[in-house]
This record gives C-alpha cells, structure tokens and sequence, in this order.
C-alpha cells in the first residue's frame, strides 16, 4: 500500500518497514534468526522461541533501558 504525500512521511515509513522486515539476534540460542510473527510477536526460526517485544522490533527502547537499569541494581546489591 504505501504512504502518498510527502517526501519525510515516505522516509520515516521506509525506516520502519526496514525495521520491521530485518532478522534479530534470538535472546536464547544467539543465532540472528528472530523475525516479526505479529504484532508484538517475535520468533526465532532456529530454536521456536517465541519473544513478547515492540511492534516493530523485538526491543523497544524503554524495554531496553529498564532491563540494564535492572541488570545494575542487581550488580550493585552483590
């Protein structure tokens, strides 16, 4: 289908599209095989994990900066 009008709204949905369509790394055996399902549902095709994560990547940011937020407290209480 695609966007119409305008030069930045077809630049800011190729950035998305490619985003979207592009192979992760898989959280559990490492290959970069994960790929979109859904929304908000990432598999990986080596190891059939199934991952919750963002609609358009298996992490989003916020998702991101809460778990090294985590992984630091954890460090720091040891």
């Amino acid at each position: 289908m695609g966007s119409r009008y305008g030069v930045t709204i077809r630049q800011r949905e190729r950035k998305v599209l490619k985003q979207k369509n592009a192979k992760y790394e898989c959280p559990k055996c490492g290959k970069k095989a994960v790929k979109r399902r859904g929304n908000a549902r990432w598999e990986c095709r080596s190891c059939g994990a199934i991952i919750a994560g963002g609609a358009y990547s298996p992490e989003t940011a916020i998702g991101s900066a809460t778990r090294k937020t985590i992984e630091s407290l954890r460090q720091s209480s040891h």
